[in-house]
Order: C-alpha cells, then sequence, then structure tokens
C-alpha cells in the first residue's frame, strides 16, 4: 500500500530528518540511506519499521546532523609545518615578496582535521533518531490507513456485486436441467417420426438424470457463498489479514472457474464472467493489504 510519511527532530546538539514512503509489493522490503557512519542502526531501524509496515517497499531516507564541538577538530601540525615549509621555500626560490600568513595555512586541505563525521555515538543517538523514525512512521500509517478504507469500500463492493450474480446464477441453474429436458424430448420426437424407432421414458430419464450430474454447480455456489462471508468477515479483523484474503480470493476464483464449465449455460456463463471481473479487480487491491 502507497503512502509517504516525515518528520524533523532536533535535540540536545543532535538534528535528524526521516522521509518514509511506500510502494506496493507483495513482501517486505527495506530500501534505506542514512548519513555516514549510523549503517550500524540498520537493524534497529528495521525493527521499528516493521512494527508499521508487514507488506510492500519501504524507502527510508535518514538524515542525522550533529552540531560540532569543540573537540571535533584538531590541527593537523605535521601537515601544517610542511606547508609553511614548502611555501617559504617556493617563495624564496622564485624571489617571491609573500609572507606565508597562518589563516591562508588554515585553508589549505588536511591541516584541520574533522573528527565529527569519524566519531558517531549511535547508542547515544538513537532514541533521537528512534523517535524522528515513530513520528514519520505515525505521517505514513495515516495516509496508508486512509487509502485502505477506500479500499476496504471498494472490495465490499465488489463483493456485493459477487453475491448478486451468483444469486441469478442460484436462480437459473435448475432451469438449465430442465431445458436440456425440452430439448432431448423434441429431438427424441423427431428421431421417432422419422425412423419410427421407439424410445423408452426411463432412458430419457436416464440422459437426463446423467446431464443434472455433470452440470450440477449447487457445492460450488454455496462454497462461493462461504468465502464470500469468510472474506467479509476477515476484511474486519485488527490483526494483519492480507494473506488470508489472498488465499480466499485464490479459493473464491477456482470455484467460479467450476461453476462456467460445469454449468454449461450460456446466461450462467455471462453471470460468471462478472464474478471473475469483480474478482479479478479484488485480487489486485489484495496485493497492497498487509
Amino acid at each position: 500500500m502507497t503512502g509517504q510519511g516525515s518528520a524533523h527532530v532536533t535535540e540536545e546538539g543532535v538534528s535528524v530528518a526521516a522521509e518514509v514512503r511506500t510502494v506496493n509489493s507483495r513482501y517486505f522490503k527495506l530500501a534505506l540511506r542514512t548519513s555516514e557512519g549510523y549503517g550500524p542502526l540498520e537493524p534497529k531501524i528495521e525493527e521499528v519499521v516493521r512494527r508499521y509496515v508487514r507488506r510492500g517497499t519501504v524507502q527510508l531516507d535518514l538524515r542525522v546532523e550533529r552540531q560540532a564541538a569543540a573537540d571535533d577538530f584538531r590541527l593537523n601540525e605535521t601537515a601544517l609545518a610542511s606547508y609553511q615549509r614548502q611555501l617559504t621555500e617556493v617563495a624564496r626560490k622564485l624571489k617571491l615578496d609573500s609572507q606565508v600568513t597562518l589563516e591562508s595555512l588554515l585553508a589549505l586541505p588536511g591541516v584541520v582535521d574533522e573528527r565529527v563525521s569519524r566519531n558517531v555515538d549511535t547508542d547515544a543517538e538513537w532514541p533521537v533518531v528512534e523517535r524522528t523514525l515513530v513520528q514519520a512512521l505515525e505521517g505514513l500509517t495515516k495516509m496508508r490507513t486512509e487509502e485502505g478504507t477506500a479500499m476496504a469500500t471498494d472490495m465490499a463492493a465488489q463483493c456485493q456485486s459477487i453475491g448478486q450474480a451468483l444469486d441469478s446464477v442460484a436462480q437459473r441453474a435448475p432451469l438449465v436441467t430442465e431445458g436440456y429436458r425440452d430439448r432431448l424430448t423434441e429431438r427424441m420426437n423427431k428421431l421417432l417420426a422419422e425412423f419410427e424407432v421407439r424410445v423408452e421414458a426411463s432412458d430419457v430419464i436416464r440422459e437426463v438424470g446423467l446431464f443434472s450430474e455433470r452440470s450440477d454447480i449447487s457445492e460450488e455456489v454455496v462454497r462461493l457463498r462461504h468465502h464470500l462471508e469468510q472474506f467479509d468477515a476477515i476484511m474486519g479483523l485488527d490483526e494483519s489479514s492480507g494473506r488470508k484474503l489472498e488465499f480466499i480470493t485464490q479459493e473464491m476464483f477456482r470455484e467460479s472457474n467450476t461453476i462456467g464449465s460445469k454449468a454449461n449455460d450460456g446466461e450462467i456463463g455471462r453471470h460468471v464472467i462478472d464474478i471473475k471481473a469483480a474478482i479479478e479487480r479484488i485480487r489486485e487491491m489484495i496485493q497492497n493489504v498487509e
């Protein structure tokens, strides 16, 4: 399920910014980008993210900045002396009237050793990182909840459509056998008149009975109704139910296929097409449900 959340927290000289996005996927995957030195926090970060997201690809951009302290900087006296000596020698050789100042030396690379990025205490800064991450994930959850509510409404409408089509199938099913019996009787009467042969009534009854048994879809209709009831019940659960709904949807599709193949009737076939179209719509949405 798609969504986005962001947060920014500054505490005790540490500034943390988090932006999290999710895109649809059947499985959980975390793509993390973070500031240098904070890679060791990835297991903790993933643990927090999994509290809020169970399925989907999570793209997390985490930036941490710490205010520099006096101890974070050191003068590299060896580099400073080397620069001073070399510049003085060059000025002497080229007969340049130039003095080497301290300000100019400090601007040269390697003279000032910035240790702030090297001395990262991830354990001490983790509480601030976690609070920022939780705020971003809560924003993400709010957006995903709104999308989930809309999806639930759509899926409920699709289930209602399936139920209505299934009612039409159940009403039509008994007429299929009657229609086959009438067509068989008509063909038999034509054969009797043309070839003057006799057909026992029991033969006709047996043939109609065999057709009725082959085309009986009552069990499939009952099972499909039961799947619809299960689907509705699971959607009302608070727990993660995406995989359960996905399994039930597969079973619904299987039952609708069987109904279409066994019924051997054009009108029922049209209803089955409507049922399968609604199931396919549900199956697309289920991929985004946790």
